[in-house]
């Protein structure tokens, strides 16, 4: 009796009696066709856009918004600069600011999925602007946006790196609440946290898709556990729906209160690397489909997962004078020790936090060298050859990796954590610099559209449309300028050197710095990236 499943008798079109095909391997045959037709499709679009393909294409949509989900770490964005939330106006800050945020963010990140979809590289927005602008400004309108990008994603990666270390102090004092922890004590720990990426970045490239994987779902089961946790045990007191949502008390700040309001938006840096995904955008296999998705599911994603996060926590809040108290500046884990009424529980749920950084660190460290990469490829920065090239030694199975331009972002970030060593406030300056520089690069792109009636992007495979694009593109633009000013503000008044917000000057210091290198190297030597003669052509017509 034949079986049903026997192919190899009911097909009379088999050479071979004894081979049969099963579904599943049919299938496989069919991702894989459809996976090589969307490469050699990607390969070709990007050698339009003036770049050969040297990557390895190995990310899908779910693995490239799992890292942009890694890379925001909602947990972990809203704990780190929880500090200044509290004293800025408390729980209806907290909880008003992130629904804010999220709002305001949605469309910048709507703006960038729609060009990025027509643009899908990992230059990102300077090479965005380089082909939006006009021909007489293109130029360098791309050098001063790709300067933005690389200080955007140094310190951005900086500040994970070195917040995760200050999360370390924090979960120690835990169980030595009495340890001042020295200048010198934390930058060891962020030289280890540093390694540790390091060591991800360039030894096990092939399997940080894998890893991006595992943090969605500890950030997913960790968000459950600190909900489920923190209104089960409730050790420091639970508060009505009044206070829990609507406490606000802006007087530890100084400032008034409608802007005291605006001053404990620090959310906002949870989404300040909405953008770096794009860096990305060669190692993914359909881009123009994947990017854009995945920079905007992850906003709706994102909030809601703050949303279970900080809710618990405003409802189980213990004493904010006591957070604010704290020797280390990072009020964590003494926040869950006091809501779990014991060093072990409070260490458990410090740990899923930290677990998430950590996660954030490796992934935020990854585009960070992509970036640095993609802006050396185009003769952008000092010494471009060495850190433009890809090591094929240590990561062969998946293509190579970018290892000197990660040892470069790596270097840089090691030397602007020194300066914590001899002022905490200049080295907040520089990590309050990237949420700063970041959404400048974003809204470039965005106004110079606006500014061409958005042409370039009415045939963007993600298009928003002419009217609902403008609104939406407008929004972006607004809330970048806005942010700009936002982050320039000192947290707390009256000013001292000690609270004094320095991240301006040093927005300003980089953007000299840029344009004195453009005078003196950039305008003979950088002709930004190598597009085709026909698409010249066109943006001359």
């Amino acid at each position: 009796m034949t079986a049903p499943w026997d192919t190899s008798r009911r097909c009379p079109f088999f050479f071979f009696s004894h081979t049969s095909i099963s579904r599943s391997d049919m299938e496989d045959d069919t991702k894989n066709l459809k996976a090589t037709r969307q490469h050699s499709d990607a390969a070709a679009d990007l050698q339009k856009m003036g770049y050969k393909q040297e990557m390895t294409r190995s990310r899908g949509l779910s693995h490239i918004l799992f890292m942009t989900l890694a890379i925001m770490a909602v947990p972990y964005g809203l704990a780190a600069p929880i500090a200044t939330s509290l004293v800025a106006g408390g729980p209806a800050t907290m909880i008003g600011g992130w629904v804010l945020v999220s709002i305001l963010t949605l469309p910048l990140a709507l703006s960038l999925g729609e060009i990025c979809a027509k643009y899908p590289t990992s230059a990102g927005a300077y090479y965005w602007c380089f082909r939006l602008a006009s021909p007489r400004h293109r130029m360098l309108l791309s050098w001063i946006n790709g300067w933005l990008t690389m200080v955007g994603v140094w310190t951005i990666s900086l500040s994970v790196t070195f917040g995760t270390a200050q999360l370390i102090v924090a979960g120690a004092g835990i169980y030595l609440p009495d340890w001042v922890v020295k200048p010198w004590q934390t930058y060891l720990i962020f030289l280890g946290v540093t390694g540790v990426t390091v060591v991800f970045c360039v030894f096990f490239n092939s399997i940080l898709p894998t890893i991006d994987v595992i943090s969605a779902y500890w950030t997913l089961f960790g968000v459950i556990v600190i909900l489920v946790c923190t209104s089960v045990k409730a050790a420091a007191g639970r508060h009505s729906a009044a206070f829990a949502l609507g406490h606000f008390d802006p007087t530890p700040s100084g400032w008034t209160p409608g802007w005291a309001f605006f001053i404990g938006l620090l959310p906002a840096y949870t989404f300040a690397a909405i953008g770096m995904i794009a860096s990305m955008a060669e190692e993914v296999h359909n881009p123009s489909h994947d990017l854009p998705r995945a920079i905007t599911w992850s906003i709706p994603i994102g909030f809601i997962c703050g949303v279970f996060f900080l809710v618990p926590i405003l409802f189980t809040l213990p004493d904010i004078a006591t957070l604010l108290a704290v020797s280390s500046g990072q009020p964590v884990g003494l926040l869950f020790q006091l809501i779990m009424g014991s060093k072990g529980g409070g260490f458990g749920l410090w740990f899923i936090i930290f677990g998430i950084g950590m996660f954030c660190a490796i992934s935020i460290s990854c585009a960070a060298s992509r970036a640095t990469w993609a802006f050396a490829r185009d003769a952008a920065i000092p010494f471009h050859r060495t850190f433009a090239l890809i090591n094929t030694q240590l990561s062969p199975s998946d293509g190579g990796i970018p290892l000197n331009a990660i040892l470069l972002s790596t270097t840089i970030q090691l030397l602007l954590g020194l300066i914590y060593l001899g002022s905490s406030a200049a080295f907040n300056a520089f990590v309050g610099v990237a949420v700063m520089c970041l959404p400048t690069s974003y809204a470039m792109p965005v106004f110079i559209s606006l500014l061409n009636g958005r042409r370039s992007v009415a045939d963007s495979p993600f298009s928003l449309g002419k009217t609902r694009g403008m609104v939406l593109n407008s929004i972006a633009v607004v809330w970048a300028l806005f942010e700009l000013v936002l982050f320039s503000m000192p947290a707390v008044l009256p000013v001292t050197p000690t609270t004094m917000n320095y991240a301006s000057v040093v927005f300003v210091a980089f953007g000299l710095m840029s344009a004195i290198w453009y005078l003196i190297n950039g305008r003979y030597h950088y002709k930004g990236p190598e597009i085709p003669e026909d698409v010249k052509q066109e943006s001359l017509d």
